[in-house]
C-alpha cells in the first residue's frame, strides 16, 4: 500500500473516531435565542415568560380533584391518559420496540410524566397552571384498531368552561391536540398561553454515554434550527424565543417527541440542564387563546418516513451527516429499507448491500490498485534517482517527475479513488450507526442486535477507547484488513509502512469494538469482497508499467 493510500485510511479512521463529537456540533449553540435572528418588523409583541415548573393551585372556585385515567390501545402502542393538564400521557409503551428481553420501550418516566402542561400568566401577574379539575367525556379504556377516536376534556375556570381534545389514530404515532381557552381570554395576560413538555425523554439504550451524544432538544424557527447546550443548574435559564415557531422537539438516539402546531406558534421556550451527568430538557409553545390552538404531538420512533410525513422540515432532526453527504445518506437509508422488503433480515441485507457497493466502486479501486502496482514497479529506479541526486533536491524532483511522465504514473491516482469514496463511507457510517431499523434486528449465530456491539463476554474493567467488552466482529474485521494489506502491492522499501499497517489494524479493532455490529459487519463483508477482488478480479496485465520489460 502506497503512502497516499495509508494517509487516506488514517484520515478516515480519525474522522470516524471523532464523529461523535461532530454530532454535538451539528447545531452550534448560541448564548441566547435572540442571537439567532435579526430584528425585523415581523417580530411580535414580547410575550410573558412562563415558568410552568411552578404549579400554583387552580382557581379557588374549583377544588383540586383526584385525576382519573384510562388506557388507549392502538396497533402501535398502549398509552395511559391522565385527566391532569386536560390529558397528559402517563404511560406510552411501544409494541414494536423492546427495551430488553421482557419489556417494551416506555417513553414516559418520572421526569416527563407531567407533560402537555397548559398555563398562562394572569392580568394580575400570577402564573396560573391549568393542571387540575379536568373531566373527560369518557372514563373507560379505548381500543383503536380501525379508525381514529377523539376524547375531550373539560374544565370550569372562574365559571367559564375551557376544553382540550386528543385524537388518536390506529396506525400512527401522532396525537392531534385541540386546546380552547377562548372563554377566559380576558384573564390571560397579552392573550398568550403555553403548552409545554418538561422532562425530556428517558434514555433507552445500554450505552448511555453514546446515546447522550444524540440526546437534544430543538426549536425550528425561520428555517433555522436551534439546539441549546445543557448548562449547570446555576447557569441554566429558560430561553424565550418570541418569533414564529414551526415546531419544537426532544430526541434521543432512536425516539422523539415533537409538538408541531397546525399554524406557526407565536413563540417558544426551551430549557437545558445538566447535573451529575444527567440531562434534562423542557420545551414549550406559545399560542393565542383567542381561538382554538391546533397542534400535532408525535411521540414514537425516529422512522424517517413517519417523521417526513409531519412536514414543516421536522425531518431536519434526523441524523444524515453534513449537508454534502445528506443526499447520499438518504439514498443509502432508502435502499436498505427497500432491500428489507425482499430480504427480511438486515444482516443479509447488509451482505447484499456490500456486494452492490463493491460493484459500484470497483472501477475506482481497480484504478487505485493499478496505480499502486506501477509505483511499486518504478520504486527501484526512484531509489536510484534519490541516491544520485541526494545532495540536490531540485534535480531529484525534476528527475522524479520525468520518470513518472515516462512510465505514465500519477502519484495521486492511488489516493484520489479513495478520497472519492469518502462521502459514501461517511454516509454509510452515519446511517448504520443511528438507523432505528437496525435496532433489535438479529443476524445469525451470536449477533443478536445489529445496533449494538456483538459482545460475547465482559472484561470487568473499562479500557480507554476499547470499552469493557470483547466483540468478535471487530477482530474479524482486523483480520480481513491485515489480509487485504498483505495482498496490496507495497514499495520495496516499505518497512516503515508495514508497521503503519499493523498500527492501523490495531487502531480499527480498538475503536470499532464499541460500534454497532451492523456497521462492523458491513465493513468486514466489504473487506472480504476487496480481498477477492485483489486476488481474482484484478488483471495483472493492466498493472504493467509501460516501457519497462519484466
Amino acid at each position: 500500500m502506497d503512502r497516499n493510500s495509508l494517509l487516506a485510511f488514517l484520515l478516515i479512521a480519525v474522522i470516524i473516531f471523532l464523529m461523535p463529537e461532530y454530532y454535538k456540533l451539528v447545531y452550534p449553540s448560541t448564548p441566547g435565542a435572540d442571537s439567532l435572528f435579526v430584528d425585523s418588523e415581523e417580530k411580535i409583541e414580547e410575550l410573558p415568560l412562563l415558568d410552568l415548573n411552578i404549579a400554583p393551585p387552580p382557581s379557588p372556585n374549583k377544588p383540586e380533584e383526584t385525576a382519573r385515567s384510562f388506557s388507549v390501545r392502538t396497533n402501535l402502542y398502549t398509552a395511559e391518559i391522565s385527566a391532569i393538564n386536560g390529558g397528559s400521557i402517563a404511560s406510552f409503551v411501544l409494541h414494536n420496540y423492546a427495551l430488553n428481553d421482557s419489556e417494551r420501550v416506555e417513553l414516559i418516566d418520572n421526569n416527563n410524566v407531567n407533560n402537555l402542561m397548559v398555563g398562562f400568566r394572569s392580568i394580575d401577574g400570577d402564573d396560573i397552571s391549568l393542571s387540575g379539575g379536568w373531566v373527560a367525556d369518557n372514563d373507560y379504556d379505548i381500543n383503536i384498531y380501525e379508525r381514529e377516536t377523539t376524547v375531550t376534556f373539560h374544565k370550569v375556570f372562574d365559571d367559564k368552561q375551557i376544553s382540550r381534545s386528543l385524537t388518536f389514530y390506529p396506525n400512527k404515532y401522532i396525537i392531534d391536540i385541540n386546546v380552547d381557552l377562548s372563554e377566559i381570554q380576558r384573564w390571560v395576560s397579552q392573550g398568550v398561553s403555553t403548552v409545554s413538555w418538561p422532562g425530556g425523554l428517558p434514555l433507552t439504550e445500554p450505552n448511555k454515554k453514546d446515546e447522550q451524544v444524540y440526546y437534544q432538544a430543538m426549536v425550528f424557527q425561520g428555517d433555522e434550527t436551534y439546539t441549546p447546550k445543557p448548562q449547570k443548574p446555576a447557569q441554566a435559564k429558560l430561553e424565550r424565543m418570541d418569533y414564529p415557531t414551526d415546531w419544537i422537539a426532544i430526541r434521543t438516539k432512536y425516539f422523539i417527541t415533537a409538538l408541531v402546531p397546525q399554524k406557526q406558534a407565536p413563540g417558544s421556550q426551551i430549557l437545558a440542564i445538566q447535573e451529575n451527568g444527567d440531562i434534562r430538557f423542557d420545551v414549550g409553545l406559545y399560542f393565542d387563546v383567542s381561538r382554538p390552538f391546533l397542534s400535532t404531538l408525535y411521540i414514537g420512533p425516529l422512522e424517517y418516513s413517519r417523521i417526513k410525513q409531519l412536514g414543516k422540515n421536522v425531518d431536519r432532526i434526523m441524523n444524515f451527516g453534513w449537508a454534502f453527504i445528506r443526499p447520499i445518506s438518504k439514498i443509502v437509508h432508502w435502499f436498505l429499507i427497500f432491500l428489507y422488503k425482499y430480504i427480511p433480515n438486515y444482516g443479509f441485507v447488509l451482505l447484499v448491500f456490500s456486494v452492490l457497493v463493491k460493484i459500484l466502486v470497483y472501477p475506482l479501486t481497480a484504478k487505485s490498485y493499478a496505480s499502486t502496482k506501477k509505483m511499486q514497479a518504478i520504486q527501484p529506479m526512484l531509489n536510484e534517482l534519490r541516491e544520485k541526486h541526494k545532495n540536490d533536491q531540485k534535480k531529484f524532483a525534476q528527475a522524479q517527475m520525468a520518470l513518472f511522465k515516462e512510465h505514465g504514473v500519477n502519484p495521486l491516482s492511488g489516493c484520489v479513488p479513495i478520497l472519492l469514496q469518502m462521502p459514501l463511507l461517511f454516509a454509510l457510517f452515519t446511517v448504520f450507526r443511528s438507523s432505528i431499523e437496525l435496532r433489535g434486528s438479529p443476524f445469525i449465530f451470536w449477533i443478536k442486535d445489529l445496533s449494538r456491539p456483538d459482545a460475547v463476554f465482559n472484561l470487568g474493567i473499562n479500557i480507554p477507547l476499547y470499552g469493557d467488552q470483547v466483540a468478535i466482529l471487530p477482530i474479524l474485521m482486523g483480520i480481513t484488513m491485515f489480509l487485504q494489506m498483505k495482498l496490496m502491492p507495497t514499495p520495496q522499501s516499505g518497512g516503515q509502512q508495514k508497521y503503519m499497517m499493523y498500527f492501523m489494524n490495531g487502531f480499527f479493532v480498538l475503536i470499532f469494538n464499541q460500534f454497532p455490529s451492523g456497521l462492523v459487519l458491513y465493513y468486514t463483508l466489504f473487506n472480504v469482497l476487496t480481498i477477492l477482488q485483489q486476488k481474482y478480479l484484478t488483471p495483472q496485465s493492466s498493472l504493467e508499467v509501460p516501457g519497462r520489460s519484466p
